[in-house]
């Protein structure tokens, strides 16, 4: 019978959630050859594009 100490100190220890791999894809798989996308999100739009100097900007 294993002893009290032990049972709680199982229950002390926090589970943790294993780590999942990040999601990366390519900015130009997203933008396509527009250099933009539009995209919905909890009922707004939103805009993401590539500018000039190749940086990316999201607006609303």
């Amino acid at each position: 019978m294993p002893s009290s100490r032990l049972d709680a100190s199982a229950h002390d220890t926090p589970q943790r959630r294993p780590t999942l791999p990040e999601r990366r894809i390519d900015s130009r798989e997203l933008l396509g050859i527009q250099g933009q996308l539009i995209i919905e999100h909890q009922g707004k739009t939103y805009q993401l594009r590539e500018t000039r100097n190749g940086k990316l900007i999201l607006t609303s």
